[in-house]
């Protein structure tokens, strides 16, 4: 289902919870994909909290099928940067510091646990849309 932006500043400044992988979680994955899917032009990425669910959920990706991430969790990062981004959920652009590469673990929707390393461009969404979890609004 291809949920509504929410551009709520308090809903998008909580804390997400941890996931455990009840059918409605995996339906807010679902959901968070297809979300990504739908604003594929002007989006590459989205955390739970952009569609009003504080669930600790990602999405990312530069094609058609977005890779989704349940607990993603940053655990190496190297080569930073500075740079500006937008989102989906605010207006204009911020400035913000990002790192090159990054080692993610996650679940996925079997709630099987992974760990891969991103770089460029994939490894900047994806820290983005950690922030998010987090709460962090650039």
């Amino acid at each position: 289902m291809i949920c509504p932006i929410c551009k709520n500043l308090f809903t998008l400044s909580q804390h997400s919870a941890a996931v455990t992988g009840t059918p409605a979680e995996l339906q807010t994955a679902q959901n968070l994909a297809d979300t990504l899917r739908a604003h594929s032009a002007e989006c590459i990425g989205m955390a739970a909290n952009m569609i009003g669910v504080n669930q600790r959920i990602i999405a990312a990706g530069l094609g058609s099928a977005p890779i989704v991430m349940l607990n993603p969790v940053i655990t190496e990062k190297s080569g930073a940067f500075d740079t500006a981004e937008g989102c989906l959920s605010l207006t204009g652009t911020r400035p913000v510091k990002r790192y090159r590469n990054i080692t993610v673990q996650w679940q996925d929707t079997a709630m099987q646990p992974h760990e891969r390393s991103f770089s460029g461009l994939l490894a900047q969404v994806i820290q983005h849309e950690c922030d998010h979890l987090d709460g962090i609004l650039i």
